[in-house]
């Protein structure tokens, strides 16, 4: 009786510990995890369309991670989508002409923001907006573009 009840709590205790792996594994596919550290700095930078871009999708340099989507607002005088980047503070050397474009990573579409430096003297600073950027492409305006010049081209 005793060697039957130590058996189940092992075996409640390997799966209890197989269902936090899975949850672990869960959360760094998702990119819910927080793997920014609390110290960091803000920019802002606006696009004409952003596609599929959510809030924590990453920040990248060279394919390296600094940071994270931190919020995404509509800017109603410039009709603009107006993303807000966390930075690490590790990484605060980005000069103040460094541009930021939208693309798709991996087989599911993952959107994230690409940033390549300038060669500015200066440095952005936590509030600073980049000016230079590109926006998403959407695969259905290509499609359209690309049926719309077919079918002029027929009809000439």
């Amino acid at each position: 009786m005793q060697n039957t009840r130590s058996m189940e709590i092992a075996v409640g205790l390997f799966v209890a510990g197989g269902l936090a792996a899975l949850f672990m594994l869960a959360m760094q596919v998702s990119n819910l995890s927080a793997n920014i550290s609390s110290k960091s700095y803000e920019v802002t930078a606006a696009f004409q369309n952003i596609g599929g871009l959510k809030v924590r999708s990453p920040v990248t340099v060279s394919g390296v991670r600094v940071g994270r989507v931190e919020a995404i607002d509509y800017d109603t005088k410039g009709y603009e989508a107006v993303v807000t980047l966390r930075i690490d503070d590790k990484y605060d050397t980005f000069p103040e002409d460094t541009s930021a474009s939208i693309f798709t990573a991996g087989l599911l579409g993952e959107q994230y923001i690409s940033l390549q430096p300038g060669g500015s003297e200066t440095d952005l600073k936590s509030g600073d907006r980049i000016h230079l950027t590109q926006s998403a492409l959407v695969l259905e305006q290509i499609i359209g573009q690309f049926l719309y010049n077919v079918a002029s081209k027929e009809s000439k």
